[in-house]
Order: C-alpha cells, then structure tokens, then sequence
C-alpha cells in the first residue's frame, strides 16, 4: 500500500507540473458587463462598446488573467442590448446586476439609456464607465458616486469645433438642428445653439419623433431657411447617413458636418458618393502606430468597418482593469477611488489619464480625451486638425 501511495504522489506531481503555469493557481471567473445598442440606430456604438471590450479582455487573458488581492480573476463579457432607449437600458441594467451578478460596467452610448441605469446602478454601488453626453450623467442628485465618462461630450468638444468653423468659414451665418425629442436632443441642442451664438451664428432648430426614417419634410424645412450648415449634432449613425442623403437628395448645397458621433465610416456607407464634402468630429486616429496596430488586432477577430468609438471603450476597460489591479480587490469603493487615482495612467491608444469635470459637473469624472476634424474626400477621410477638449 505504501508503495501505492508513493507512485500516486509522483504521478500527481508529474501531471501538475505538465500543466501550464497558471492553472496551478486559483482562478476565477470576473463577470464584466457591456451595456450597447446591439439593434436600432445606436447599433454601429454598440457594436463599438461590445467589441472594444472584448479586445481589453483578450489582452488581460493573454497575460494570464487580472491579478488583485492574491487572486487571479479571468474576466469574461457579459453584452446587453439596450436597443437605444431609455426602457432598455433600464432592463439590461437590472439583468446585469440581479442576474448576472456584474459589478462592473462598460458602455453605453445614448443620453436615455444611461439615464435609465444610473438610478440602478447606484444604489448598488455597481461601477459604470460610459459615454453618452447629457450632462445630468454626472452632475446629478448621485454627485456621480459610482459612475464615470469615458468620452468627451459636447460640453468638451463643441466650443473648439464652433469656434474653428467659425475662424475657417467666416462668411457662414446660419446654421440648422435637427435633433430627436428625447433626452439627446434636450442635452444636445441647448448646449450647441448658446455655442453658435456665441461665435455669431444664427441657428434653426428642429425636432422629430425617435424612430422617423424619412425626413425630407423637415429637411424642405430646412432650405428654405437658407442656412449655411447643417450640423448633424448627435443624431445616431443610421438616422444621420440617412440626413445627408436625403438633404442632398433635395437640393441642400451647403455644408453638412456634425459635431457629435462619431460616425464617418457609417455615414458614408449609407450616404455614398453624396457624403462627399461631409465634416465630421472624429475619436481616433488610425493612421498613428497605434491606430494601426489597433486596427490589426480588431482585424484578426472581425472584418469591415471599425468604428472610431471602439478605442475609447478598449481604453475605458483598460482604465477599469487598471483601477481593479491597484485597488486589490473587487470592493467597488475602493476600485471607484483607484480609478479616482488613475490620473497619468498611461493607456495604450490615447496617452495618459486625465481626469477633468470639477468645474463643470462638481466631479473629476469626465475622462479628457484628443479628438479630430475629419472631412470625405474622394470617399475617404481626410483629417483637417487634432483639438483638445476646451481648447
């Protein structure tokens, strides 16, 4: 029998020292939620969110798993639909966090729908990194307790976009608005018409119905108000490639540009040929040596376009990772405060963290990020200038 237990020591320790070094240590698995427009005009930003954060977990994996408070945490996505609306956000946040038990958040995109998780995701001190522009998504009755921006919102990179339209388009006067009535266009249009007014622009605004598809009639509208500029302002990919085609369908010979999205690629793929001329906000630049090997990495797993918010939710999960690490634990006080902490964290795609807000919003939870002016030209982006928020 002796001899029995001896072989069996020696063939379990030779088995254990075949396997890979990290499974000889305890794993876990880390549930991160990705809340996205997965169906609706929002689809291309979901998309974005889903995949940016699979590609910060693949890198995570790659490693050998996060390690925090002697622990190794494998995390793996959990992706929600929260189809663009207030009452899907609402539902994939309650799923998220009753159900699938996540504690941690990424996305979305969509002023509604991040509304509709805040007053869920609080309470439960669940952490949220999200985009979306109204300005209630941080300065709210919470003080933004457990949430944090990811993307410049308009109130970022609107001045310095009015302000270069108007120093490089000096004879424009009017510019037109047309927005959906929903809490986007009530954080929106605002914002944007007091910015143009400030520069010495005339504005028009207009508002439609969520879920409209043709509008030519305000459109009609539109010209014959002999505005200058069009701005797409924050109108979701499908809904604005169907703007600058129907505008330029009717006749409008002025310029169209947006400030909000981005959505260049998508734009054109529904405008075509007629979004040529088009000026647009841009996130990303996949020129640079990161842009490239960014877009090598996406290419490996999916083909076609990448849309321009993908980096900023890779660097929002990055951001995330890198808050869990230094926190040493999964208690969401102290991986809040660690992200807190994260100022000059270098991330891979936009350089170090820098976190802003306290004079506009009462907290620093407003990530600073570069961005760009881009326009088509013979079908392709061509970048005008970098900016940077409020500058």
């Amino acid at each position: 029998m002796a001899g029995i237990r001896v072989m069996l020591r020696f063939v379990l320790t030779v088995a254990l020292l075949a396997l890979p070094a990290n499974t000889m240590f305890a794993q876990e698995e880390l549930k991160i939620g990705g809340i996205g427009s997965l169906s609706g005009g929002g689809t291309a930003w979901g998309i974005a969110a889903q995949r940016g954060i699979q590609l910060a977990i693949d890198d995570v994996i790659a490693t050998g798993g996060l390690k925090a408070g002697g622990k190794t945490y494998m995390p793996k996505l959990v992706m929600l639909d929260d189809q663009y609306a207030a009452t899907g956000g609402h539902t994939a946040a309650e799923r998220m966090i009753n159900i699938e038990k996540a504690k941690f958040i990424v996305g979305p995109t969509g002023s509604p729908s991040v509304l509709a998780i805040l007053p869920v995701t609080t309470p439960a001190k669940v952490i949220l990194l999200s985009g979306a522009y109204a300005r209630a998504i941080l300065a709210n009755d919470y003080h933004a307790a457990y949430n944090f921006r990811i993307m410049d919102s308009n109130i970022e990179f609107g001045p310095p976009m009015v302000k270069w339209l108007r120093q490089n388009y000096p004879k424009f006067k009017k510019v037109a608005l047309i927005a959906p009535n929903d809490a986007v266009g009530q954080a929106v249009v605002p914002p944007l018409v007091a910015m143009y007014k400030a520069n010495g622009f005339e504005v028009w605004t207009e508002m439609y119905d969520r879920g409209a598809k043709e509008f030519t009639p305000l459109l009609t509208r539109m010209i014959a108000q002999n505005v200058d500029v069009f701005d797409l302002n924050s109108n979701a990919p499908g809904d604005a490639g169907l703007m600058v085609k129907q505008a330029r369908a009717a006749g409008y010979k002025g310029l169209i540009w947006q400030v909000g999205g981005p959505s260049v690629e998508e734009i054109m793929s529904v405008a075509g040929p007629l979004a040529e001329g088009f000026i647009s906000l841009d996130t990303f630049d996949f020129s640079t040596p990161e842009g490239k090997k960014f877009e090598q990495m996406y290419h490996k797993k999916w083909s076609g376009i990448i849309n321009a918010e993908t980096p900023i939710f890779y660097t929002g999960a990055q951001i995330l990772f890198e808050g869990i690490r230094r926190a040493g634990t999964l208690d969401t006080d102290k991986v809040r405060d660690a992200i807190e902490r994260l100022g000059g964290y270098q991330t891979s795609m936009y350089g170090p963290v820098v976190w802003a807000g306290q004079a506009e919003y009462g907290v620093n939870h407003q990530l600073h990020l570069p961005f760009w002016i881009v326009e088509v030209k013979g079908g392709k982006e061509t970048i005008r200038t970098k900016l940077l928020p409020g500058k």
